[in-house]
């Protein structure tokens, strides 16, 4: 009998119940995502990781890698909870069109921030070339990966949501080993930002669509599960420590392959070593720590979204949130105030929070208006 429920179970399509309204926690840990993006990229674009101290490298610096894989794996758990139960409903079509729309205004602020932030560094021609992907920006680009997967994305929803479990669970597994094979072995036809696109390439700063499908998908499977337990505790429970001892075992897993360098490897990652394209150490790094803040934010629930609220607010609205840090840091700082190794790093530390804190009240004023409107 045991055998046959296992079979049954493994060989299940996904039975999910309507959301029962917004998650704040999914806003919270999207928020933390966010918020710790924009403490690196104020970092980065006012004073260059060169000039950062070896104190700010870790712990600080080091804690801001667990953003993109955090960022990735709820942009998949807000798909899962918001669309993948209506795949299968005669409002699809609308549905499925309103996320490509959603690309579309992605990809025009994604070229939008192309320009603000490469106005204060580079020529114009270049500047040509990079709306062209005849080469690539570097703290826009995680945008360019959203607005292409918005377009793609929302016609293979229904295929997955039909996929037996087992499938489900071998594919981001499978997608990963082949996007690290043809980012070693193919060439892409010596098409440089074809491949960059697709499974990243050392000499371009990007978010390939394989490379980091399998957090999309990892971000769907812990979605199917938030959708069956978040609204009740015992449930929450063991997901959060199913979450909990993931991420756990993916950061022993880093620290089992740095030994006995330790010391070494914390440093490479703090310095983006293995991001671009990515590599085994930086990723177990990045998705562990990742899964154990999502973990907490989920168990927290909506009282820790409460306490948190302008941590909350930014991760309710994540584009608001990346225009207003990119226009501040590159169109104010670097480009009105020429404001580049202008602060120390303490200082630039400050107003990485400032603008935080400032993303946060902007997100709230413009909602203000709207509801008063």
């Amino acid at each position: 009998m045991q055998g046959k429920a296992f079979r049954e179970g493994i060989s299940a399509r996904p039975i999910l119940p309507p959301t029962q309204g917004r998650i704040e926690a999914i806003d919270l840990a999207r928020g933390i995502a966010i918020a710790l993006m924009i403490l690196s990229h104020t970092v980065s674009g006012l004073l260059g990781i060169g000039q950062v101290p070896d104190w700010g490298m870790v712990p600080i610096h080091l804690i801001t890698k667990f953003s993109s894989s955090l960022f990735i794996v709820v942009f998949g758990i807000a798909l899962a909870v918001a669309f993948l139960p209506k795949t299968d409903s005669p409002d699809w079509p609308r549905r499925r069109l309103k996320l490509m729309l959603r690309g579309l205004e992605v990809m025009f602020w994604y070229k939008a921030l192309t320009v603000v932030e490469m106005l204060p560094i580079y020529a114009p021609g270049d500047i040509l070339d990079t709306l062209l992907y005849q080469r690539f920006a570097i703290w826009v680009e995680i945008l360019g990966f959203y607005a292409i997967a918005l377009l793609w994305l929302p016609w293979v929803l229904p295929l997955w949501r039909r996929m037996p479990l087992w499938l489900r669970l071998a594919l981001p597994i499978i997608i990963a080993v082949m996007a690290g094979w043809l980012e070693r072995h193919f060439h892409f036809w010596g098409i440089e930002p074809l491949k960059a696109l697709l499974v990243e390439d050392a000499d371009h700063y990007t978010w390939g669509q394989l490379s980091r499908l399998p957090l999309v998908m990892l971000g769907l499977l812990i979605g199917e599960g938030v959708l069956r337990t978040y609204w009740d505790a015992s449930h929450r429970r063991r997901l959060v420590l199913g979450l909990v001892a993931f991420g756990a075992m993916l950061l022993v897993g880093f620290l089992a392959v740095s030994l006995p360098m330790i010391d070494a490897a914390l440093m490479s990652a703090a310095w983006n070593e293995g991001k671009h394209p990515p590599e085994l150490p930086f990723m177990l790094f990045s998705v562990g720590g990742a899964l154990v803040i999502l973990a907490l934010c989920l168990l927290g629930g909506e009282r820790a979204a409460a306490w948190l609220r302008p941590v909350t607010t930014i991760g309710s609205d994540a584009l608001k949130a990346f225009i207003f840090h990119i226009v501040v840091i590159f169109l104010v700082f670097r480009f009105l105030l020429d404001a580049w190794q202008a602060y120390t790093y303490p200082q630039v530390l400050g107003i990485g929070l400032a603008i935080i804190l400032a993303t946060a009240g902007w997100i709230a004023m413009i909602r203000w208006i709207r509801e008063r409107a």
